[in-house]
């Protein structure tokens, strides 16, 4: 649970820069969002290019849904918490089948590391 916890929080501070609603002319800005955050994974874990690629489509689906779950569930907090985890969990399943093992534990650390004075 505890687990759950932190990577719910890592991807709100990760998706602190973006705007608070999405609507559906900003996608520049979660693409640009996007980008940003695969740079930073890929410099703390040394991805591959293809890796890269892949990285980079699961963190623009990943901020995609946040927003739109944001979107959703505006006046429900319970409800927006739950989507919230769902979709990190989903996030770092499908995280953990592109990175390699030493990758995977540098990702882990870069998390565990994470705070809100690194998002600017």
């Amino acid at each position: 649970m505890k687990n759950v916890f932190v990577c719910l929080a890592f991807a709100l501070l990760v998706t602190a820069g973006t705007a608070a609603q999405a609507a559906p002319g900003d996608g520049g800005k979660l693409t640009a969002r996007a980008s940003e955050l695969t740079r930073r994974i890929a410099e703390r874990t040394k991805l591959s290019e293809g890796q890269y690629v892949k990285v980079r489509q699961l963190n623009l689906r990943l901020l995609t849904e946040m927003a739109e779950a944001r979107k959703q569930f505006s006046t429900d907090a319970e409800e927006l918490d739950k989507a919230l985890a769902d979709i990190q969990m989903r996030y770092e399943w499908d995280l953990a089948c592109v990175l390699r093992p030493k990758q995977l534990a540098a990702y882990d650390d870069m998390k565990q590391t994470f705070t809100a004075a690194n998002v600017r």
